[in-house]
């Protein structure tokens, strides 16, 4: 679904669908964004691989880098804390997201749009 908050088209992710889980994923999602002229996605973290969570498999950097180059804004919605608690790399990773403009780790829906009205 299309939504409007504070001026950006974001396109929110359904829970349940297929995961992001490899490059060729990321293409659809940004597919899918460009074809509802969207500037920003939003994904649940129902949607992430797990593999997402673990630095050491690239998997967040490549779907980081690939958003940053098609310049098109990335929010993963929901709670992430297990995943943070067990891994300083990923702690600092979301610290750094959560500081620039491309990539944001939210709680929910009404923490993206706190953000974008700021």
């Amino acid at each position: 679904m299309i939504r409007e908050l504070h001026g950006t088209n974001v396109l929110i992710c359904a829970e349940d669908g297929p995961p992001l889980a490899s490059e060729r994923d990321i293409n659809d999602f940004l597919g899918a964004a460009w074809a509802a002229d969207a500037t920003m996605v939003a994904i649940p973290v129902a949607r992430l691989d797990p593999a997402f969570f673990q630095l050491a498999t690239r998997l967040a950097g490549d779907v980081a880098q690939k958003f940053v180059n098609y310049r098109m804004r990335l929010a993963i919605i929901g709670n992430i804390s297990a995943h943070c608690a067990a891994s300083k790399a990923l702690r600092d990773f979301v610290y750094e997201s959560n500081q620039g403009q491309a990539l944001w780790f939210v709680d929910d829906l009404a923490a993206l749009d706190a953000r974008l009205m700021a």
